[in-house]
């Protein structure tokens, strides 16, 4: 129950029998209708085994007795009477700077064998386990090869790491078995994986090419493992098999010498010091999640030297002063109901587009899309979009502004659900990856689906929610506006109601705690100005400080513009007056 858990994979029971589930690794990116199916097929046998297999996606895995090699049965190879090393093995290991007698600690011979056509002349490599030959691997000069079928499967060198077991439980893995010798002539102990390394790295627990060391389950006690293997595609893809196997937290990596590949070629080029030298300062291999200064000292250069994204003007000269739109930021926007937040939403969009070229994609099912290009429309324009008292738009300067909207705004739509967030941020990630959106307008919140997974409780569905919109915004260096509305505000005493604070929005505190800006978007109706609350800046002095700008809505132009305190209010025609 634990391993499919880990994975996932959630039964109604985990008792004996055959099972429909959800799949994990692809659910989040089904269409919604689709999003509740249940392809993958899981059985378990014996409360020891599960398998499943995922009817949509393909996904399949084993965990429990599943995952444990039947026992198999191998044929050895014939031993063959050992011979003295011949000038021609020894001329062929001394071009690659390894002496007669290291070549003769690991029982290497010449041999006649078939790699295909008639048999001819190589090299063999016998696979000793506990001093009984198990496998040989033939080499000819132009480096094809061949082993004996049938044998079982063992790490080159393991002999020899045995008995340096005790000293230091220390495993390093090259590639092929002249590295092994070549460490082993710079008095290194080293192994290799008898089947090469694999094109890619695939991280499948039942990969046969890793039998090999899965035949010295003592070899995973290791407290420090090298890892060696070459600096081609195929041996970074080994290196990341190894780690996956071993841990990050235990592994160290070899950064070779630019123009050298492997270990024999650097005992070659610059002698066996240099490659010892080279093995025992392994660079330990980064814990995902964890880091060290140096893995920032480019970026914090960066800063000094003014090369980073510098936060981008608001389009309006005062409210500048408290803040700015700093790429890679989660911003929450919030005031009573019918006080203009998406109204100045809009207006935020519409100057970042024109100023910066920035594009939108914007979810806001409250408003219908044909209404709220309407509204954008009128922003483009500075016109009125229905007839009245002043000059409205023509339908020329409509249909020009629509063709800029069409370059500049997408609007995400689900019609036949609640969508979730995970498939929000999935369109989301579309849009930026396919049309360089740069912000993202998720209004209101209130329109996502809420349920939670499990016993989760409503605060930490939201903490949650916050933390995957801030991770987007970081990795794809875009900006989240979410819109929210705060619970039901009481009246003073005068029948106002007074501007919320963040604490205020439904749901949790969270809203303050996690978001980098929090803004406040407030009408002063007897006054005819709007407030723009700043109620939270995360780092302030970079993109903004806690303060308030005040704002007329022009009737005229349909838009916002920015009103000097103590500056005279002129009022404007409005559709009551």
């Amino acid at each position: 129950m634990d391993q499919l858990l880990q994975r996932g994979i959630h039964l109604n029971r985990f008792t004996p029998g055959d099972y429909k589930a959800k799949c994990p690794e692809c659910a989040a990116s089904r269409k919604p209708k689709n999003r509740g199916d249940t392809p993958l097929s899981v059985k378990i046998e014996d409360n020891e085994t599960a398998v499943w297999k995922c009817h949509n996606c393909g996904w399949t895995g084993a965990v429990g007795a599943a995952t444990r090699p039947k026992a198999r049965t191998y044929r050895r190879p014939e031993i063959v009477a050992p011979e003295p090393i011949s000038q021609g093995i020894e001329a062929f290991f001394a071009r690659r700077s390894i002496s007669r007698g290291t070549a003769e600690r690991f029982g290497i011979y010449r041999a006649t064998h078939s790699f295909g056509e008639a048999p001819e002349s190589c090299v063999a490599f016998p696979y000793f386990v506990d001093g009984e030959l198990v496998n040989v691997k033939y080499r000819t000069s132009d480096k094809r090869f061949r082993q004996e079928a049938g044998t079982e499967r063992t790490l080159y060198g393991i002999d020899f790491l045995k008995e340096s077991w005790g000293t230091a439980k220390r495993v390093v893995f090259v590639e092929g078995e002249m590295d092994v010798i070549a460490c082993a002539e710079a008095g290194i102990v080293a192994v290799s994986l008898p089947d090469g390394a694999p094109k890619e790295a695939k991280f499948d627990a039942n990969d046969r090419r890793f039998d090999a060391i899965r035949a010295h389950e003592w070899i995973f006690e290791a407290e420090s493992v090298v890892v060696a293997t070459d600096g081609d595609g195929p041996g970074m893809a080994l290196a990341e098999e190894l780690v996956h196997r071993f841990g990050r937290d235990k592994c160290s990596r070899v950064n070779w010498p630019e123009g050298v590949k492997d270990a024999n070629d650097l005992l070659m080029q610059s002698g066996a010091k240099a490659l010892s030298a080279l093995i025992n300062s392994a660079e330990p291999y980064p814990i995902e999640g964890l880091f060290r200064a140096n893995d920032y000292a480019d970026q914090v250069l960066a800063i000094w030297q003014g090369r980073i994204q510098r936060p981008l003007s608001t389009g309006f000269l005062l409210l500048d002063q408290i803040y700015k739109i700093q790429p890679g930021t989660f911003h929450l926007v919030t005031g009573v109901p019918n006080h203009g937040k998406s109204n100045f939403v809009d207006q935020l969009m519409v100057n970042l587009a024109i100023q910066h070229g920035w594009r939108f994609a914007v979810f806001s099912p409250e408003h219908s899309t044909p209404q709220h290009l309407r509204r954008l429309a009128e922003k483009v324009v500075q016109k009125p979009f229905d007839p009245g008292p002043t000059e409205r738009m023509t339908e020329e300067e409509l249909r020009a502004s629509i063709g800029w909207l069409n370059e500049m705004f997408f609007f995400i739509e689900a019609h036949d659900k609640i969508p979730t967030i995970d498939w929000l941020l999935s369109k989301a990630k579309s849009a930026v990856g396919r049309h360089g959106v740069r912000g993202i307008v998720i209004d209101p919140y209130n329109e996502i689906d809420a349920r939670r997974d499990g016993n989760k409780r409503e605060d930490e569905h939201i903490r949650d929610l916050i933390s995957q919109c801030k991770q987007f915004c970081r990795t794809h260096d875009t900006v989240i506006w979410m819109i929210a509305h705060p619970s039901k505000m009481m009246r003073q005493q005068d029948g106002s109601i007074p501007a919320p604070t963040l604490y205020d929005v439904s749901g949790a505190a969270h809203w303050n705690n996690m978001a980098d800006v929090g803004i406040v978007v407030h009408r002063d109706f007897d006054a005819d100005l709007t407030r723009v609350i700043t109620r939270k800046v995360r780092e302030q002095g970079l993109y903004g400080t806690i303060g308030e700008a005040h704002f007329r809505f022009d009737i005229v132009r349909r838009i916002y513009v920015e009103h000097q305190v103590g500056a005279p209010v002129v009022r404007h025609w409005t559709e009551d007056a």
